[in-house]
């Protein structure tokens, strides 16, 4: 943990620009009913992504890490890497043809031992302006786990889902094409998302991973189908069990005041990813 402390405090900015093209495969990738020149909530996920050389890929296909001084994140030996949770502020929407600037900090990293054995996490701190204002605060949680040692878990047995105690939902099935699309648009090329025989026989899962962000997406997406264009101010989101290609995927919602409480459930009514936001 010692020799990871000199990361703590690193930063990384990197430029970007939402080109009307970029905004319109994004709201297609998600099936977003918006349109306009104001992006949906979502888009600084896929603004400013990771842009290693392929030369560069490690074996889960996520950028080697290094102790190089030019390197941001900490050369943590553990293979495997989850985007486990983030906490954002929307300040203010962006608008297309923005020039984006997104500042990185290394704000903490934590070891832990958990079921699965050592746990390091990371958190990172962005700040994401359009056109020199700022518009995104995300602190961002990185839990770095060890290689997987167990067989895949079935699938759940699938159950009527009582949607009482929600006062909206949407029901969609995350298939191939979905999760390339968002792969593509993100440049994310961990290979848990389009590499079947990875995921199942190297990291241990039953099937194609769906993407945590693209899941919060689609919660983001469905505060805007019920209350408007960039309508949430705060948006809070924890990954706590996979969710896979193939399988439905039940996006609730419910509205107390101006809180929200958001969720994903599985076809067996477990939570995938639990969020709260405020309108």
């Amino acid at each position: 943990m010692g020799a990871w402390n000199a990361w703590i405090g690193r930063q990384m900015v990197q430029r970007d620009r939402l080109t009307p093209a970029l905004l319109q495969r994004f709201r297609s990738t998600i099936d977003s009913v918006e349109s306009g020149e104001i992006a949906p909530q979502a888009i600084h996920w896929v603004l400013c992504p990771p842009d290693a050389s392929t030369a560069h890929l490690g074996l889960e296909a996520h950028p080697q890490r290094s102790d190089s001084p030019d390197s941001f994140f900490p050369p943590v030996p553990h293979p495997r890497r989850m985007w486990a949770s983030s906490k954002v502020e929307f300040v203010a929407p962006i608008a297309v043809n923005a020039e984006v600037e997104r500042l990185s900090t290394i704000a903490s990293i934590s070891e832990k031992t958990g079921n699965t054995g050592s746990l390091v996490f990371v958190d990172v701190e962005h700040e994401t302006k359009a056109n020199g204002k700022l518009v995104v605060k995300e602190r961002q949680t990185l839990v770095y786990r060890e290689a997987n040692t167990t067989k895949p878990a079935p699938a759940p047995e699938a159950i009527d889902i009582d949607f009482s105690e929600w006062n909206f939902h949407r029901t969609l099935v995350p298939n191939e094409a979905l999760l390339f699309r968002f792969s593509a648009i993100t440049f994310n090329t961990h290979r848990i998302h389009y590499d079947a025989p990875y995921a199942i026989n190297e990291e241990g899962y039953r099937g194609l991973v769906v993407h945590g962000p693209l899941t919060s997406s689609l919660l983001l997406d469905l505060a805007a189908r019920q209350f408007g264009t960039n309508a949430v101010k705060h948006f809070a989101f924890r990954a706590q069990s996979p969710a896979f290609a193939g399988e439905p995927l039940h996006l609730v919602g419910r509205r107390e005041g101006d809180a929200l409480t958001l969720a994903a459930l599985n076809p067996a009514g477990h939570t995938v990813v639990s969020a709260e936001g405020s309108l």
